[in-house]
């Protein structure tokens, strides 16, 4: 394995895919939601139950409240009966017929009982008919010794052929008279009880007596009569509701109790447990089901955008090293804004890249130009001053100071680039080494022009003969002298004015110097100036006439080319 081989695969360590990333980003947002929902809807439906329950709860007391209401309006009947004179006068014949009419259509029935419980008549037969002895002989034995009425639990009559039950009220011991009053009811009467009760959620209700024997049944009449299967248990008190949960035949009911103080009868609203608990198994389920799918379809579409994205990235990839390695990059179609984004950086990264080359080779040639045009005019300086010159001293003296004129000007064209030189630097950059400590003595106005490079450099070398000449001849060489330097356009021409004044001026000879070769030729050849010098009794003045079109700077010309395609 090589180096690079090696690199890569110890940099590939511990990475992880944006497939992998929008796979966790998915389970951290889908995987929380849904524990959340399933702690949310566990929780609702123990709200439902709850709810349910206490249903079922007031659900059974009204039942057992509806039971005790019926069994007190037929205590209160036989208490009514049992008040009236056929009675207590043994006119049997007279309550038979009155109660007969009285109990008409309602499911109910009349017996009077003598002292050794025989039936002295029933209002289901005929007055007159031999009648059987009474079902429940306990009852009327416990309503006749406490004097409190009594209630049967369903019994099959042998007299109605159908299940009834009875309520017995006990009546004063009078001879020929009834001991006892029965009023018997057929069980469908409570129906009633049951009837548009609330049951919901798999709960169904029963009454039953003391014995556990089905005397009414939210579900099926045919278990009227039956013993009821979740009758075992913890039995409530008279009054009171008690919820309690059965086991029987292998399976787990839910059961709410509620009994009557009355009767002693239980109301029992019952429930499988399976049924109860359905719902919240059927959402869990749903919200299993529910949360895999969307898992399974966020992970198929964190694969695909994964890999779209992968192959994105890849191609980003490429495009890097190929700008590495100098090649042109164009900018491509990206699905992703982001990453489109980075595409084109790129691709203008590249034609920044190609401009910037283009520009370093312009600026090499631009260097080489310049280099050669300033061998070129460092020669013509040494040549000229090496005319001029008396002595190797002089010279040596007179060629520094003019090189170093010239550098101060290639600084200036350094500084501003292609963009040029502006006039007022310069002016002062010249004048500078031979500024007096005294700055009334100079004055320098004009409004902001810009020269090109040949033109800076040649107007320089101009302006350092000119300050080299004040310094040692005119405004410079005297305490009092004066320097006024402006410049104005006039038409399309720049005006330029150099006026010394002093005291005393210091007329020099005939002999013409370089100053004034450099001034005469280089202005007038390189830049077509028109050259007005006059020396007054008060000093040099010298005026100077350019073209524009000479000093500006060529800008489109001198910008290094534009990177095509």
């Amino acid at each position: 394995m090589t180096d690079g081989e090696q690199v890569k695969n110890a940099r590939g360590r511990g990475l992880i895919s944006i497939s992998t990333i929008l796979w966790l980003l998915i389970a951290a947002i889908v995987v929380p939601e849904l524990i959340f929902s399933a702690i949310a809807f566990q929780r609702n439906n123990q709200t439902q139950r709850a709810m349910l329950t206490t249903l079922a709860e007031a659900t059974a007391g009204s039942i057992a409240e509806t039971v005790d209401r019926h069994v007190n309006g037929m205590v209160m009947t036989l208490k009514v009966l049992a008040s009236s004179r056929a009675v207590a006068s043994g006119d049997f014949p007279t309550v038979y017929e009155r109660s007969s009419a009285a109990l008409q259509g309602t499911d109910t029935y009349l017996v009077a009982v003598d002292e050794d419980l025989r039936q002295i008549f029933n209002t289901r037969a005929p007055l007159g008919t031999t009648l059987p002895d009474i079902t429940g002989k306990g009852t009327a034995e416990r309503a006749i010794s406490s004097g409190q009425p009594a209630v049967t639990g369903v019994f099959y009559g042998r007299t109605a052929e159908r299940w009834v039950f009875n309520v017995m009220l006990p009546v004063d011991d009078t001879p020929g008279g009834a001991r006892l009053l029965i009023l018997s009811q057929n069980v469908e009467a409570l129906a009633g009880a049951l009837a548009a009760r609330n049951l919901r959620g798999g709960w169904n209700a029963v009454i039953v007596d003391g014995a556990g024997t089905v005397l009414a049944s939210s579900q099926t009449w045919a278990d009227v009569g039956k013993p009821f299967f979740l009758f075992g248990g913890t039995q409530p008190m008279s009054g009171t509701t008690i919820p309690v949960t059965v086991e029987h035949g292998g399976e787990t009911y839910e059961t709410i109790r509620s009994r009557s103080e009355l009767s002693g009868w239980q109301t029992i609203v019952w429930a499988p447990t399976a049924v109860v608990r359905a719902p919240l198994v059927s959402v869990m389920l749903m919200l299993a089901l529910g949360g895999l799918a969307a898992i399974a379809v966020g992970m198929v579409l964190a694969w695909a955008l994964g890999r779209r994205i992968t192959r994105s990235v890849r191609q980003l990839a490429d495009d890097a090293r190929r700008l590495g390695a100098g090649e042109h990059v164009e900018g491509g179609d990206y699905p992703v804004r982001e990453i489109d984004t980075v595409s084109q950086a790129l691709a203008q990264a590249s034609k920044d890249r190609q401009a910037a080359e283009n520009e370093i080779r312009f600026l090499m040639r631009e260097v080489a130009h310049r280099s050669k045009n300033q061998l070129t005019v460092v020669s013509s300086i040494a040549k000229q001053t090496a005319r001029h010159a008396r002595s190797f001293a002089a010279f040596q003296d007179s060629f520094q100071k003019r090189v170093q004129g010239l550098a101060r000007s290639t600084d200036l064209l350094i500084a501003g680039g292609v963009a040029g030189v502006e006039l007022r630097a310069l002016v002062e950059a010249q004048i500078e080494p031979f500024r007096p400590n005294d700055g009334t003595r100079l004055e320098i106005s004009g409004a902001p022009f810009r020269l090109s490079n040949q033109a800076a450099q040649t107007l320089g070398l101009a302006l350092h003969e000119l300050a080299t000449n004040a310094a040692k001849y005119g405004a410079f060489a005297w305490p009092d002298g004066r320097l006024e330097i402006s410049w104005r356009r006039s038409g399309d021409r720049l005006v330029f004015h150099w006026r010394e004044r002093v005291s005393r001026v210091r007329r020099r000879g005939d002999t013409r110097g370089f100053g004034t070769e450099v001034i005469e030729r280089m202005l007038g050849g390189a830049l077509e100036a028109e050259i007005e010098r006059t020396l007054h009794n008060d000093g040099l003045e010298c005026r100077v006439s350019m073209p524009l079109e000479r000093l500006r700077p060529d800008l489109e010309a001198s910008a290094p080319p534009t990177p095509t395609a």
